[in-house]
């Protein structure tokens, strides 16, 4: 069984390996998980697929929109993977107070961050190339059919600005 620990330790070392660049990060996870036994490969998507849906939260997405200057449901989607992909602080700080981004986040380049989506798929990619096959189902609860929270009028630029103090003096100011 492949703890939490480890779980963010791959995903730490493929980030520092990739320079921080989404993709390669992604291709270096796949090779990386290609390593392991099947199982454990469905361990690491079983814990990326639970953080995933956890940060399902209406007050991330409203970040995601201020930081990418608008994000759509699949926008939210992969910036969902992309902050996985930055490690357990700033994932952990991002769900438990959203505008803390701004002072989690180093260098932020709009061409390339805040878009992981390669990242989702890397343990499904390791799977068929150990075994072959499609990964099973993970057997995990699903992602609520709606974000968790208060939606919120992603339109409202003063709304953003309030919500997000930090996030907007930084990356809108």
């Amino acid at each position: 069984m492949m703890d939490e620990t480890e779980f963010w330790e791959l995903v730490d070392d493929a980030r520092e390996a990739a320079e921080g660049d989404p993709e390669e990060q992604a291709d270096l996870l796949v090779d990386r998980l290609a390593q392991l036994d099947p199982d454990s490969v469905l361990d690491f998507a079983r814990h990326f697929e639970s953080r995933y849906n956890r940060a399902y939260r209406w007050d991330l997405w409203g970040a995601a929109w201020v930081l990418l200057d608008g994000a759509s449901d699949d926008a939210f989607d992969f910036f969902r993977c992309w902050l996985i992909g930055q490690g357990r602080e700033v994932f952990e700080g991002a769900v438990h107070d959203p505008d803390a981004l701004a002072g989690l986040l180093g260098d932020f380049d709009e061409e390339i961050d805040g878009d992981g989506e390669e990242l989702g798929y890397a343990a499904d990619e390791a799977y068929e190339q150990l075994t072959g096959v499609v990964a099973p189902d993970l057997e995990i609860a699903p992602a609520p059919p709606e974000p968790e929270g208060t939606p919120l009028d992603f339109e409202n630029e003063a709304l953003l600005a309030e919500r997000y103090p930090r996030l907007w003096e930084r990356f809108r100011g």
